[in-house]
């Protein structure tokens, strides 16, 4: 198992209490098989750190932005948070190497899985904010989030959402979902589109945006609402 002290450096950040950090790296497959050890998975911590990672990020946005609508803060917050980008921000750090799995997980590639990844960093982050608070918890996000913060603002995420739309409904429908203007309204210098996405004959979502780039998608992440067995923010 790779030191923790090494992670605590790569994270920028020490821990008063160690045992905070090693339970943020423990998953519930290396629980079950070693129940004589007196350890406890990441799951709780994970919970926390999902909720104090969503309000750093959604206070960054609100502070920082102040032009931006609701919605548009909503999808710079769900690019920033979903499970792919945490995922990536986990394999810089090179966090599957200090996890704590089962033999079974661990054989199947557990190391490098997306969902054990993004979890244990939620678990790190609810750990880091236990143990030294939300400033340097804030701190901590920022420096691991700064690549990923910059991709957002570069309106990336609208591919992503139109993309990942595009693949479940070709999957289902064969055919690519279409998306319509059915609404700008205000002044010339801010105004604001209204666009809906259909597909198979039926509305999927609709969205609004500054543009007509970031309401197609917002529609996208509505219409992906439709598909939550295959769709998590």
């Amino acid at each position: 198992m790779a030191d923790l002290t090494v992670l605590s450096g790569a994270l920028g950040t020490s821990f008063k209490d160690h045992s905070l950090l090693q339970q943020s790296v423990t998953h519930s497959s290396y629980v079950n098989e070693n129940p004589g050890m007196v350890m406890v998975s990441n799951e709780r911590l994970e919970f926390l750190g999902d909720a104090i990672l969503g309000f750093i990020v959604a206070e960054k946005l609100y502070r920082d932005f102040p032009n931006l609508t609701e919605g548009e803060m909503t999808l710079r917050r769900a690019a920033l948070v979903r499970r792919e980008t945490l995922a990536a921000v986990a394999r810089e750090i090179r966090l599957g190497d200090y996890l704590y799995l089962g033999k079974g997980e661990a054989k199947g590639g557990g190391r490098q899985k997306l969902t054990n990844l993004a979890c244990a960093l939620e678990a790190v982050i609810g750990a880091i904010f236990l143990d030294r608070g939300l400033k340097v918890t804030r701190e901590v996000v920022w420096r691991l989030l700064k690549t990923e913060e910059v991709k957002a603002g570069r309106q990336g995420i609208a591919v992503d959402y139109k993309s990942k739309l595009q693949e479940i409904v070709q999957s289902k429908y064969q055919e690519a979902p279409v998306y319509r203007l059915v609404a700008a309204a205000g002044p010339d210098h801010a105004r604001t589109f209204t666009v809906e996405v259909t597909a198979a004959g039926g509305v999927l979502g609709n969205g609004s945006g500054k543009s007509k780039k970031l309401a197609e998608a917002a529609a996208a992440r509505t219409a992906l609402e439709h598909f939550p067995a295959y769709f998590t923010p």
